[in-house]
Order: structure tokens, then C-alpha cells, then sequence
């Protein structure tokens, strides 16, 4: 018997469809070892030697996988190709105590018949440079949480976090709304004169005067725009130029982590966090290829299938040669390959039978976007008639020479558009030729007034945090959910403001931590820890190199910073417990009122508007409806969950957004003693 381990339930039942009698595939359930919660788990005198457990919840499996792994002929560990998955595979064999001699490792793009079929006939080694950095990062993050954490209890409010990645998130999220505190809007004002040539009405935009050409933000003054706009009124319109050129423009490469996630957040509105559980289950399913990765490569096979799937449902216009596309980023794993479907007869058109059922309608929109991303990346250049005109206008009055612009773009050849959704307007204007005269129909200034920076969204906080190098494809989503678990930042119209609480934890590691939120630093680190994953450098040089002046710091800002809390508010309303006054004080998830007789009256109450409505009935009454909690209470205070609002009547809740997808592996489901108390 061969023992396959994979991580996940929904992964080995899709590789036990190509696999025989002779395989016996088995979960690991994500992660089997780890450092212990309880304490920080690094022996710092050691050269930062990591103390890892099994944790709890892991031991029963861990025991049963031991057992199955002790009969079987070979144990074959078919972990995800990341650092990730190839720490787990490394982590499996400290946990089962495999014998060497035992066991292969694979690893594949796409969980098909052949991908699986070519892995098992051609094993490799466990990279130890990929475990290694994953150690690095796993032990660099666990050294600033575990150190500067306790410091914010004490010096803020007690249970804040810290964490490497996501205090750089933070910044750029406050530094972003003091942007916009800041900023004070300027007048500006544009003319647009509408001309008519043979009943053809079009628009044209002033552009120059006296052959100095209008500041981006236009005139300055209302009353320069008004006189201007006079001077126009009187004038008489002649051709000077008209130029007709051909413009292509080129597809977009296939997705990777990054993109998909902000594509996902701009066409479907879905968050980073669900974008990657909905294409973690297609992947586990056979539909796409591995959705963590920053390679824009495609596989020789991937462009043949690609080709095939071309010439047999298109025009012979959209054949051309395979696109090849090169990752810009020095850091892009080349190896590894761009998200795509596994086999583009999966159209969203004929995506019917029992594949398309056993996909939920959240899974199919994000298979969509990556379909149709692939394929138009294979398809030609989208084809476009674009005419400049410039226009000159004369009047007898003066002598001022004013100029405009018109521009026309008409779509020749749809090309890869007619596979990926754009949306692009045909502007067309009439047929000119120089020394054309034209009619003025009228003239029209108008008022703007410049605006400040938008709040980030998620797509573009992503896009930024990938500019600057900060975090990997894999920490992405998990940066984003958890600066708002811990009520860092908050998200209303689908933008992110920060908390008063975010404001203020920021403040104190800016000043006081400056390396700790320095973009250029932890882009540096990042780029330390792919240096390990290459084998250049060694992760306990980058951690020691990271940690004595970190350390040095810490121990010297415990006694020069001072308690930054706001002092507590004092109110009118009583305390029904005990009658004595309640106060508003200052904690961990912002603003709650608590009495003022504590620690001998323990009463509190929250301030705002309560549970948030998520717009989904109860799944179990069918009657109530879904709201965003948090708990109150216990080793869990402050965690979200989701709960049914006719509680007691309905006892429904959950860990899980019932947002994310109504289908779920068992295992992350809550039991019945970690199940919320609505």
C-alpha cells in the first residue's frame, strides 16, 4: 500500500479519482506541527532554534496518519510547491517519524490525471532552502508579535497585536487618511466647445493658448475662464490638422495571486479573503492550477491546449502564435506557472454536465474571470481607429491664438475583447480635413475643484503592498483579515478607514518602531527571506541581523515611552447593576462603557449602532436573519462571528462568513465546545 498525504479532505478525494486500489490518500488537515501559543516557542540563546509542538487539535490524526504510515510500502507527500506546503511535507516527516527510505515527495501545478501521472514518476527531494525560509518568516513574525505585542498592552490598551506585515497595511491605510484630512481642494476650470461640421455635432477641448499649452488642472480663476470662454463665443473654427492612426492594444497576461484578488474585488466585489477560498476549492477540485504564485509563465502544454481550444470555436482572424509573458517582478518564481483552468473545454458557455454542478455560483464567477483572463491572453490585439484633430479658433478682436483638441476612437477589431469583459466607448467625430471651417454651437466652461486621494479598497491596497514588495502571494488575504479582526481599520463602502484604535497603534510603532512600519525595511526582509529560499543565505543571519537592534529597542522604549491610553470619559447615564455612574473607557475594539465602580462591579455595555446585518436569512429558521457579532466574553472576546438575530429562539452561529460560501470542509466548522454563543 502507498500512502498519499495532501492537506486537505477536498484535495485527496479529487487525486483518489486518478489514483488506484493501490493508494490510499489521507488529509494532513493543514499544518501538523507549530510553535506553541502559549509561550514564544524560540530558544533566542540557540541560534533562534524553533520549539515545535503538535498542537491539540492536530494529535488525533497526527497518531492515526503514524499508524497507516508505519504498514504502508512508501509514503508519498503531495503537499502544495510553495514554502508553505513544502514545510508541511517537512513537518509531516518529523511528526510521523517517517523512515527515509520511505518516502517521495511530488508536487504539480494541477491536480489532473496526467499532472498527478508525471509527479508520481518523477519525485524529488524535500527543498530544504524553501523550508527553511518558511521557518524564517514563521519565526520572524512570531519574534515581532510575541515581543511587541506585550509592549502595546502596556503601553496602550491590553490585548492589541503587532505583526511584521500588517502594521506596514496599517500605515499605508493611515497615512492615507491623514492625506485626506489634510487636503485642501483647488478651483480649477475646463472649456469644452461644441462644434457642428454637416449636421455632425462633436466636442472639442481647449488645449493651448498663445502656444502654451493649459496646466493639467486647467485655468486657475473663474474670471480667466469666463473671459476666455467670451473670446470663444466670438471666434470663427478652422482645421488645422487631422491625423487618423491605427492603435492596438495588447491583452492583459494571465492572473496571478495579486491580480486575481484585485480583479475579483473590482468585477465581483468579493474580498481577498473569499477570492482565495473559492479558488483554493476549484483548485482542490481539478478546475485551475495553483492559485498561489507571482509567474506570469504558461506551460508549453497550457498554449497548446489554449491553441487548440482557439481554432476549434473561433474565426480564423483571432488565430495567432502563443503569447509568451514575462513576470516584471525579479522576485517571480518562473517555475511556477499563472492561475488558468486546467483544461479550457471548461468554457463558461458549455461548462455543463456534472461539472458544472458541482460548483456553487460564487466558485463559477471567479472560474469565469480566470477563464476568460487565460484565453484572452491568448487571443490578438484589439484593433482601434483613432483620430486627432486640432482646431484652431480665431478672433477679429484680438490677437490670441487659441487651439483645441477632439480625439475619436472606434473599434476595428475586437481581438481578445471578445473573450475578456472591457468596457470601452466608441466616441466618433466627423469626417475633418485641414482648412475645414466649422460651426460653433456653443461654448461651455465648467468649475472642478481638485480631489483628494481615494481610501484604499482592497484591490488597491493589495496592488500597492505588491508595488513595494511587501508580503507574498500567500499573505495577502490574511494581512487585509486581520487588520480588521482586530479592529485596526474598518470597512464602509467597500473602503478602508482606520479606527481610533488603528490610529493610535500606529502612532506609537511609527515613532517608536520606525523600522517596524518602514516600507523599504520590510520589503528588504522579504527579499532576505527569498534569498534563503535560494539557497544564498543562511535564515538564522537574516533573523539575528533583524533582532538585536529590534530587541536592543524594545528594551529601551519600555522605559522612555508612556502610557498613551486616553484618559476616561465620564457620563450622565447609571450603572444597572449597582447605580454608580458608567464611564466610557477605551479598549482593544474602541470605545465601551463600563462602570465606574469596577473591579467590584464588572458591568459594561457597547457603544454604537450593534450588529451589523450581512443581508442573508438564517440558514437553520429560515426567518431571521444573519448578523456580524462580536463575543463578549472569555479567552475569545472581541472574535467575529455570524449569528441568527432571533437568538434564543434560533441558537444558529458560526465562525464562518456565511458570505464566503454556503460549501465548506468539515473541518472548518466549529465544535460544539468552540461553537459561539450567539
Amino acid at each position: 500500500m502507498n500512502l498519499v498525504i495532501v492537506e486537505s479532505p477536498t484535495k485527496a478525494k479529487t487525486i483518489g479519482q486518478f489514483l488506484g486500489k493501490n493508494y490510499k490518500i489521507e488529509s494532513s488537515y493543514g499544518h501538523v506541527r507549530d510553535l506553541p501559543k502559549s509561550k514564544l516557542g524560540i530558544d533566542i540563546e540557540n541560534n533562534f532554534e524553533p520549539q515545535y509542538i503538535i498542537p491539540k487539535k492536530a494529535q488525533k490524526n497526527v497518531t492515526a496518519l503514524r499508524k497507516l504510515s508505519e504498514k504502508a510500502d512508501s509514503v508519498i507527500l503531495a503537499t502544495d510547491e510553495d514554502r508553505e506546503g513544502e514545510a508541511i511535507a517537512w513537518h509531516l516527516i518529523q511528526a510521523l517519524k517517517l523512515d527515509g527510505s520511505k518516502i517521495r515527495r511530488i508536487v504539480f501545478h494541477e491536480i489532473t490525471k496526467s499532472a498527478i501521472k508525471n509527479a508520481l514518476e518523477n519525485p524529488r527531494n524535500i527543498l530544504e532552502d524553501l523550508v527553511n525560509a518558511q521557518q524564517g518568516r514563521r519565526i520572524l513574525d512570531r519574534l515581532v508579535g510575541y515581543k511587541l505585542s506585550p509592549f502595546l498592552w502596556k503601553k496602550v490598551v491590553r490585548g492589541l497585536s503587532a505583526g511584521r506585515v500588517q502594521s506596514v497595511a496599517l500605515r499605508l491605510i493611515v497615512d492615507r487618511e491623514e492625506e485626506i484630512k489634510n487636503f485642501k481642494a483647488e478651483e480649477y476650470w475646463t472649456i469644452i466647445v461644441d462644434l457642428e461640421k454637416g449636421h455632425e455635432n462633436f466636442e472639442a477641448a481647449l488645449s493651448k493658448i498663445n502656444g502654451e499649452s493649459i496646466p493639467k488642472l486647467g485655468l486657475k480663476a473663474e474670471p480667466e475662464a469666463k473671459k476666455i470662454a467670451g473670446d470663444l463665443e466670438k471666434s470663427e473654427y478652422q482645421v488645422l490638422s487631422s491625423e487618423k492612426a491605427r492603435n492596438q492594444k495588447n491583452p492583459l497576461p494571465p492572473f496571478i495571486t495579486s491580480t486575481l484578488q484585485q480583479t475579483s474585488s473590482r468585477y465581483l466585489g468579493y474580498s481577498a479573503k473569499k477570492t482565495m477560498f473559492l479558488s483554493q476549492s476549484l483548485y482542490e477540485q481539478g478546475f485551475i492550477t495553483y492559485m498561489r504564485t507571482d509567474s506570469v509563465n504558461l506551460s508549453k502544454e497550457a498554449l497548446d491546449l489554449s491553441q487548440d481550444w482557439i481554432k476549434n470555436n473561433l474565426d480564423s482572424k483571432y488565430h495567432r502564435e502563443p503569447r509568451i509573458f514575462k513576470s516584471q517582478s525579479k522576485l517571480a518564481q518562473e517555475a511556477h506557472e499563472a492561475i488558468r483552468p486546467t483544461s479550457p473545454d471548461f468554457s463558461p458557455q458549455n461548462f455543463g454536465g456534472e461539472a458544472h454542478k458541482k460548483l456553487t455560483k460564487d466558485e463559477y464567477k471567479i472560474y469565469d474571470l480566470i477563464w476568460r483572463r487565460f484565453m484572452a491572453s491568448q487571443l490578438p490585439e484589439a484593433v482601434f481607429d483613432a483620430t486627432r484633430v486640432e482646431i484652431e479658433a480665431k478672433n477679429s478682436e484680438n490677437s490670441i491664438a487659441y487651439i483645441l483638441n477632439s480625439n475619436g476612437n472606434i473599434l476595428h477589431f475586437d481581438g481578445f475583447l471578445k473573450i475578456w469583459p472591457a468596457k470601452f466607448e466608441d466616441k466618433e467625430i466627423p469626417n475633418l480635413q485641414r482648412n475645414d471651417q466649422l460651426k460653433l454651437v456653443a461654448v461651455k466652461p465648467s468649475q472642478h475643484f481638485t480631489e483628494p486621494p481615494p481610501r484604499y479598497n482592497e484591490a488597491s491596497l493589495i496592488k500597492t503592498l505588491e508595488k513595494y514588495g511587501i508580503g507574498r502571494p500567500s499573505t495577502y488575504a490574511p494581512t487585509i483579515s486581520v487588520i480588521q479582526e482586530r479592529n485596526y481599520v474598518e470597512k464602509i463602502e467597500r473602503r478602508f478607514h482606520p479606527t481610533q484604535i488603528g490610529a493610535m497603534v500606529n502612532k506609537v510603532l511609527t515613532e517608536h518602531f520606525p523600522k517596524i512600519v518602514d516600507i523599504e525595511f520590510t520589503a528588504k526582509m522579504e527579499e532576505e527571506l527569498d534569498r534563503v529560499a535560494e539557497g544564498k543565505k543562511k535564515w538564522q543571519e537574516t533573523i539575528q541581523e533583524f533582532y538585536e537592534p529590534f530587541a536592543k529597542n524594545l528594551e529601551q522604549k519600555y522605559e522612555e515611552v508612556e502610557k498613551q491610553s486616553p484618559a476616561n470619559e465620564t457620563t450622565d447615564e447609571k450603572c444597572e447593576k449597582c447605580g454608580k455612574p458608567m464611564l466610557i473607557k477605551f479598549g482593544r475594539f474602541g470605545k465601551f462603557m463600563a462602570c465606574s465602580g469596577f473591579p467590584e462591579c464588572k458591568s459594561t455595555k457597547t457603544l454604537g449602532e450593534g450588529p451589523k446585518k450581512i443581508g442573508l436569512k438564517c440558514p437553520k429558521c429560515k426567518e431571521g436573519e444573519i448578523i456580524e457579532k462580536r463575543v463578549n466574553k472569555g479567552r475569545a472576546r472581541g472574535k467575529i462571528f455570524w449569528g441568527c438575530n432571533q437568538y434564543p429562539t434560533c441558537d444558529y452561529a458560526s465562525w464562518t462568513d456565511p458570505r464566503l460560501e454556503e460549501k465548506t470542509d468539515a473541518k472548518n466548522e466549529p465544535s460544539s465546545e468552540e461553537k459561539p454563543n450567539p
